[in-house]
C-alpha cells in the first residue's frame, strides 16, 4: 500500500458523533471540499460497519474541479466504497450501496456465505480474518490493486489503523464547541498506540477552514503497510 490517509472531523472533547439518534454537524463547507480533495486523491475510502448502518455515507467526490481532475488522471468518478463488518448483516438498499463508486465489503470468513447472498448484487464481499487485523485488510486491498487508502471512521476502525501505526498521514479537523455527551463515540478508543509522549507525530500544518482548525500530522514510521 503506498499511502493510508487517516481522516477524522471531532468536536473539541473528542466526539465524532452524537448518541442521541441525529447526525452530528461537525465539519465546516471549506473543510468540507478540503477532505473531498483527499478523497479525489485516492482510490478508496474505507469506513466500518457502525458508520454505513448510522449514516449512510455516499463517500463521493461532490466537487465538480475535484471530479474533472480524477477524469484527467483517468481514474474513475469516484473512489471504491470499503467497508469492515463482522457479520455482512448491512441493508442492500441503502445509499451507501446505491449511490457513488463501487463497493467492497470485508467480513469474517465464516459469514461469508451469508454475506455474499445478502450483498452480493450490490457489492465485492470478501473474507478477511479478524485475527489478520489491519494488515490483514490492507493486504487485501492492496491485492485488488488499491494503493491509495483514506480512512474516514467510526471509531473502532480509527483505533484499529492508530493502534496498528498503518498510516502515513493524519487529518484532524477540530470543531469549536463542547459535545459533553458520554456515551458519543469519539476519535479512538482504549489501546496501546505506538504514538505517545516519547514518539510523537509530526504536524505538518495548520489551518482555519471556516472556523474549524485542521491539524495535518505525519507518520514518520507507517507499519504493516505492503507495497
Amino acid at each position: 500500500m503506498e499511502w493510508v490517509h487517516l481522516s477524522v472531523c471531532m468536536s473539541l472533547d473528542g466526539h465524532i458523533d452524537s448518541d442521541c439518534g441525529r447526525r452530528l454537524i461537525l465539519s465546516s463547507e471549506e473543510d468540507c471540499h478540503d477532505m473531498h480533495a483527499v478523497r479525489a486523491d485516492c482510490d478508496a475510502i474505507l469506513v466500518g460497519a457502525a458508520t454505513v448502518r448510522r449514516d449512510q455515507p455516499r463517500l463521493t467526490v461532490r466537487y465538480p474541479e475535484l471530479l474533472a481532475a480524477r477524469r484527467a488522471r483517468g481514474m474513475p468518478d469516484h473512489p471504491t466504497k470499503v467497508v469492515v463488518t463482522f457479520s455482512g448483516d448491512l441493508d442492500p438498499d441503502s445509499a451507501f450501496f446505491q449511490k457513488g463508486g463501487p463497493v467492497v465489503v470485508l467480513c469474517e470468513e465464516e459469514a461469508l456465505p451469508a454475506a455474499r447472498a445478502r450483498l452480493g448484487t450490490v457489492a465485492t464481499v470478501i473474507g478477511v480474518a479478524a485475527a489478520d487485523g489491519v494488515a490483514g485488510i490492507l493486504a487485501r486491498l492492496d491485492g485488488m490493486g488499491v494503493r491509495r487508502l483514506m480512512v474516514e471512521g467510526g471509531c473502532q476502525v480509527l483505533t484499529q489503523f492508530l493502534a496498528a501505526g498503518a498510516f502515513h498521514r493524519l487529518r484532524v479537523a477540530v470543531a469549536p464547541f463542547l459535545l459533553g455527551r458520554a456515551g458519543a463515540p469519539r476519535l479512538a478508543g482504549p489501546a496501546f498506540y505506538p504514538h505517545g509522549p516519547d514518539n510523537r507525530l509530526r504536524i505538518l500544518s495548520t489551518r482555519t477552514l471556516g472556523n474549524v482548525a485542521v491539524i495535518d500530522m505525519e507518520n514518520t514510521d507507517p507499519r504493516v503497510l505492503a507495497g
